[in-house]
């Protein structure tokens, strides 16, 4: 096993753009209210199941369906990049339906699809065209951490940056994940056309 630590730092990077954790706040702050509680601890490990299982068996499902993870990487690449413009403009292009029982809250729509969504899932295919394995687990696993602590103290956050400074860190996210959806785009794109 080769452990590389610009991968797994850029892997961790790229993750943490796409799950937008700190720019979902608003959306996990207003399921608290709705659901009045939220499991932290299994919201967190069910999302990190969910997106280890696609990292492992995503290449196979698709080549069920007869798509090579290339192709699926353009297509990811295209999502990352409505997913940025939401992140920058402020609208929504997705929308999804809402459950808010106390029962379900904590799994959906919060570890799916908000946090192991079709973003991080295409990501994690994209990243493993260019990456070894092993660095994109450990990858997974930080961000899960970072989600877990977030998930934990999202009340205190809220009060300390306050609705403006998630704006601001949105906005930065969103160009940060407009950057890897271009490269992600061109560097499989030259892949399919040679």
């Amino acid at each position: 096993m080769d452990f590389n630590f610009k991968e797994i730092l850029t892997a961790t990077m790229i993750l943490f753009a796409v799950i937008d954790i700190v720019g979902s706040l608003p959306i996990i702050i207003s399921l608290r209210e709705k659901a009045g509680h939220i499991q932290s601890e299994m919201a967190s490990v069910i999302a990190a199941v969910l997106m280890i299982l696609f990292l492992f068996l995503g290449e196979r499902i698709l080549s069920l369906i007869g798509i090579n993870v290339n192709e699926f990487a353009v297509a990811g690449s295209l999502i990352l990049f409505f997913l940025a413009l939401e992140m920058i403009l402020g609208i929504t292009l997705f929308k999804e339906d809402e459950d808010t029982s106390p029962k379900l809250a904590s799994v959906f729509p919060l570890a799916f699809p908000l946090l192991a969504g079709p973003g991080s899932l295409t990501t994690l295919l994209s990243l493993r065209a260019e990456y070894e394995i092993q660095n994109i687990i450990i990858a997974v696993l930080v961000n899960i951490l970072f989600i877990y602590i977030v998930l934990k103290t999202s009340g205190k956050i809220q009060k300390f940056i306050g609705k403006n400074g998630v704006i601001i860190i949105r906005k930065v996210f969103g160009v940060i994940l407009l950057a890897i959806a271009v490269k992600l785009f061109t560097s499989n794109i030259q892949l399919l056309f040679n």
